[in-house]
């Protein structure tokens, strides 16, 4: 692994993060330091969450990573892993923020994701390497998260979360904040319903934090790269028609059912389609 410094008074320094006032003089970064001089949104929430977290991390990750946005978060177990997992999906550039060097592993079960991330992203800390994370260097960590962003986007976050010192550390540094509603009877989600009452803005789909940030998607250009040609044709059909049976999908690709329902679960696996009552529709994207 190879280990270098940005000073503050250098090119690549992350130009957004000098503008708090607690910037640290400079950065230990391995990969490419580059990456941050790119539009940048925190993706965070708490380690241990549910089903419907680890999914909302991945989709954010993924459709931030379609459209080029560079994925910071803390590599920390839950919402921060699939979120930076759900980049790399794609192609997507990630960076993550360590509280500790840029070489120690923390969580130790992480350390495939901090390779991937050190070879197709970047890793930064503000800590020499060989530095081990102490329990009052993350919060310092999450500053810098929000630090180099435009926008800091909580997933889920129960009460007392570390990502709730994030947003707050967002709204101190005059930064954007966006929460992702959950269901009430659960405290995995209070601290992210709670942001939403207290004002923070609302996302209700991965569009939301698109158009927040005032990127526009092109659908049909972004699916044509990503996409077979078979699959594509199935998506422009749905995309065209809002939703379709299995049937009429058949009817219109000239294919037989088994194939046409093949192709229906690569795409569901993709996330780009669902089923219901006989028919699929496309995702909310």
């Amino acid at each position: 692994m190879e280990i270098e410094v940005v000073s503050s008074g250098m090119p690549y320094y992350p130009a957004l993060l000098k503008e708090i006032k607690d910037y640290p003089r400079q950065l230990y970064y391995t990969g490419n330091i580059k990456f941050l001089s790119r539009r940048c949104v925190a993706v965070v929430g708490s380690r241990t969450t549910t089903a419907y977290g680890r999914s909302v991390s991945d989709l954010v990750g993924r459709k931030l990573g379609e459209c080029g946005v560079t994925v910071v978060s803390g590599m920390a177990r839950g919402v921060d892993s699939f979120a930076h997992n759900g980049a790399l999906k794609v192609n997507g550039m990630t960076a993550a923020v360590f509280a500790g060097g840029v070489d120690v592993c923390y969580p130790p079960e992480n350390k495939s994701l901090m390779e991937k991330i050190a070879e197709r992203g970047v890793i930064v800390s503000e800590h020499p390497p060989g530095t081990v994370p102490k329990k009052y260097s993350f919060p310092m960590r999450n500053r810098i998260i929000s630090g180099l962003c435009e926008m800091t986007v909580i997933v889920q976050a129960r009460n007392r979360s570390g990502a709730l010192i994030t947003a707050e550390s967002a709204m101190d540094q005059g930064r954007k904040v966006m929460a992702v509603p959950g269901n009430i009877d659960s405290e995995y989600n209070l601290g992210n319903n709670k942001l939403i009452q207290e004002g923070a803005d609302i996302a209700v789909s991965a569009d939301d934090i698109i158009r927040a940030l005032g990127i526009r998607r092109k659908v049909h250009e972004d699916m044509g790269k990503i996409l077979s040609s078979t699959e594509y044709q199935f998506y422009e059909l749905l995309h065209n028609s809002g939703e379709m049976s299995i049937d009429e999908v058949c009817i219109a690709m000239d294919k037989p059912a088994g194939y046409v329902n093949r192709i229906a679960s690569v795409l569901e696996m993709k996330g780009l389609i669902f089923s219901d009552m006989g028919k699929v529709f496309l995702a909310n994207r």
